[in-house]
């Protein structure tokens, strides 16, 4: 499935990083790609039409940070991406306050570091961090869930100053969370998931009043006895369903029925123990299916595809790195021709990047990119594509796998069709637009309907 192309790289050398995340930092309409440094600089990777160089400014490198993971979201509407990063307060020495990255024109500045902000700034350990719009405003606010402490929303207010609204929208709760996903998972409005290390999971609806209650016992996916890792949204057939990675366990697949309830249908071979650390559903062949892709630390990588309606082992080529240290990994369309790569970043330990992508053939391909009314990629809608009797869903990436986040766009695989009938755009505010017969192989950028 995966061909090596690191290559494509232009200085790689041994790098030790966690997350990986996927952004457009410099206004150009184009995406980098964020790779976070581990006691060394931060990275951000762009396409120059031929190599993938580093293009991070001294504030985004933050080369004394300790940054584990990284989210992007339009924090206060002017149609820029903030950018979260976790730092870690680990072993070596004492715990460093997260950065809060905004960009003033050219230039980048940590927020976190005014001192305006400096009661605010969260100094715990923090793994799982996730952008959330829950009243539909097309403003996010970061949540961010450290280990044994609250969750933390950090949005703006009507003044403009940096608060926690965890506590107002009812998510303040104490968990050893590894990973979060927001999107319209069981209500109209951006939900949260929250995959638990230690305890059971919490599934955080959204009742639309930027308020939230926690069903997860309730709807069969609270899984008390497992150490989450790895978490990412798969297109169930008309509903989104969860495939949680599981260090030392076994992985679960909840599927989602009508109602909002989930039944755990992992395969035996899908639901195998590994030492699993991130997990991502893609397609990346574009035969119109998702692979589900499980990174392990220390073991061979492994790569799922549907066959016959179930979820089989396939090969995986180059990207299986057998005795590799996998943590954070996104994918993105680096270079425009319609195949995903897959970036993967490996640990304390330094390493070069890897990356990788599928052969070129002939399938078919369709990519949206929906945008706030500001003009922000509005993560959390939902984009449904639809060919013949064929119908695909995807959620604008909010945050996931583990430490990461994927590409703004809907990525979707066409197979050998060479027609869709439409598509349609569903934002976090309830605003929707459909698409008759939109052109295939290209991106198409969908702004938000005007109010």
């Amino acid at each position: 499935m995966f061909i090596d192309c690191s290559d494509l790289i232009a200085d790689n050398p041994p790098h030790a990083g966690h997350g990986v995340t996927v952004t457009d930092i410099d206004g150009d309409g184009a995406c980098e790609v964020l790779v976070t440094g581990y006691g060394m600089a931060n990275r951000a990777l762009k396409w120059n039409g031929q190599k993938l160089v580093d293009v991070a400014d001294a504030t985004l490198a933050d080369s004394a940070g300790l940054t584990t993971s990284m989210i992007a979201a339009d924090l206060d509407g002017d149609g820029r991406e903030e950018i979260y990063a976790c730092n870690d307060e680990s072993e070596h020495g004492p715990g460093q306050a997260d950065r809060l990255f905004a960009p003033f024109g050219e230039r980048w500045m940590d927020l976190l570091g005014q001192p305006d902000n400096a009661e605010i700034a969260e100094m715990a350990a923090g793994l799982a961090v996730a952008c959330l719009d829950r009243n539909g405003r097309g403003r996010y606010g970061f949540v961010v869930a450290n280990i044994g402490e609250p969750i933390s929303l950090y949005e703006l207010d009507g003044r403009g100053r940096l608060i926690d609204a965890a506590e107002e929208a009812g998510l303040d709760i104490s968990v050893d969370a590894a990973a979060l996903v927001a999107l319209p998972l069981i209500s109209e409005r951006m939900d949260l998931f929250v995959q638990v290390d230690t305890g059971p999971n919490c599934l955080f609806r959204n009742l639309g009043d930027g308020t939230f209650e926690e069903v997860a016992d309730k709807r069969g996916v609270g899984d008390v006895r497992q150490h989450g890792r790895g978490l990412a949204v798969i297109d169930g057939n008309g509903l989104f369903d969860l495939l949680c990675g599981v260090w030392q366990g076994s992985h679960r697949l909840f599927r989602q029925r009508a109602g909002g309830g989930f039944t755990e249908e992992a395969t035996a071979e899908l639901s195998m123990p590994s030492h699993v650390l991130s997990v991502i559903a893609a397609d990346f062949d574009n035969d119109g299916f998702e692979e589900l892709l499980l990174l392990n630390h220390g073991q061979p990588n492994r790569l799922f595809a549907l066959r016959h309606e179930e979820w089989t082992a396939i090969e995986m080529g180059d990207a299986v790195e057998a005795r590799g240290q996998c943590t954070g990994a996104a994918v993105v369309d680096i270079d425009g021709d319609g195949l995903l790569e897959l970036l993967v970043n490996h640990g304390d330990t330094p390493h070069p990047l890897s990356l990788y992508k599928s052969p070129p053939n002939a399938n078919g391909w369709l990519r949206i990119q929906p945008l706030t009314a500001a003009g922000a990629p509005a993560r959390g809608a939902v984009v449904t594509c639809t060919t013949g009797a064929r119908t695909q869903r995807r959620a604008i990436c909010a945050g996931s796998g583990y430490l990461s986040q994927m590409e703004p766009v809907a990525h979707f695989g066409l197979g050998d069709a060479r027609r869709v009938d439409s598509v349609e755009v569903r934002w976090p505010d309830g605003a929707a637009a459909v698409i008759a017969s939109p052109p295939v192989n290209r991106l198409l950028t969908v702004p938000h309907p005007p109010e």
